[in-house]
């Protein structure tokens, strides 16, 4: 099948944009900044004289606390013309710690705001956006969830010039399912055509939605942007370098996906097992109480559960309470 509006290689070429390597290469230059704007303005719904019309790029460093974090920094930092603080963050791995994860993250970089003798009324607003590959939040159907600082009974929000966090969490699998399911609309609400392009290609699953390449390219048509994108993805995707470091990054992510599914597996197991031996000690506990109610003798009741004296004399008390 060819592919002529905008795709000049085949589909399958394409890098997946949900590893963070790719999303970073193409969201996170500076050849590319006006796609992180658009990007941006489309995730936070910032429209009008809200919208963010220049961006700068920020080198930082606040991960290494922990071994696991050496090959999770390829976010995106960001400073705005406000002045507000972005990062961006490509989630592929549920290890159980992401809302304090971002939390520890998120308080980092805030912190990295303020310099020697500035008082805190310089720290400026801090937003974290993480995308996750992964189902995050089990009781919350909808794919993009926000949070904010809000006074617990009237639920108002903090006054302004302390409205300093915002977090976002959006779950790509429960956006792919909304889609598949009809429930989006890419015309009225921007964001969903740009979620696209990153649900386009599963690399880890090798498989292509080509039906969502058929709505994207008919979107192309009419969008400048979002035409830039593919052709910035397509060139990405056949940079030798990039392919040699894209493919390490997947196999990587396999590895660690395995990894982190065999763990919860033997955990499984040593739950399961851990659970029954307390079940048959019950058991046994229950068959001692029975025979103290009958009068039988400490000695008959070791010799027959294989409790040791300790253990029958504590249960007598209870009993005998």
């Amino acid at each position: 099948m060819e592919y002529q509006v905008l795709s000049r290689i085949p589909l399958k070429n394409l890098m997946d944009l949900k590893i963070d390597f790719a999303f970073k290469h193409l969201f996170g230059s500076e050849r590319n900044k006006q796609l992180t704007i658009v990007f941006l303005n489309a995730i936070l719904n910032w429209t009008g004289s809200n919208k963010i019309k220049e961006i700068t790029f920020i080198n930082h460093e606040v991960g290494g606390e922990y071994k696991e974090d050496k090959q999770s920094r390829l976010d995106i930092v960001v400073k705005t013309e406000k002045e507000d603080i972005i990062n961006i963050e490509i989630q592929l791995a549920n290890k159980n710690d992401m809302f304090k994860r971002t939390l520890f993250y998120w308080s980092r970089l805030y912190n990295l705001q303020l310099q020697k003798g500035k008082g805190y009324y310089t720290l400026n607003p801090t937003i974290t956006i993480n995308i996750c590959d992964f189902t995050l939040f089990k009781d919350i159907a909808h794919y993009h969830s926000t949070y904010h600082l809000y006074e617990d009974k009237t639920l108002q929000r903090v006054q302004k010039s302390d409205d300093v966090l915002e977090i976002h969490f959006i779950e790509m699998n429960k956006f792919l399912k909304a889609w598949l399911m009809e429930e989006l609309n890419p015309i009225e609400d921007i964001i969903v055509k740009w979620l696209l392009l990153l649900v386009m290609v599963d690399g880890r699953k090798q498989k292509v939605y080509e039906d969502i390449y058929k709505v994207l390219e008919e979107l192309a048509m009419k969008d400048r942007n979002l035409r830039e994108a593919f052709e910035a993805w397509e060139e990405l995707s056949q940079d030798p370098e990039s392919i040699i470091a894209y493919e390490s990054r997947v196999k990587f992510m396999i590895d660690e996906v395995a990894t982190l599914e065999d763990a919860k597996y033997h955990a499984e197991q040593a739950g399961i097992e851990k659970g029954m031996q307390e079940g048959i000690q019950e058991g046994i506990k229950a068959i001692a109480r029975k025979m103290i109610g009958k009068g039988n003798s400490n000695e008959e009741i070791m010799e027959l559960t294989s409790l040791t004296f300790e253990e029958i004399q504590v249960l007598r008390q209870d009993v005998e309470r």
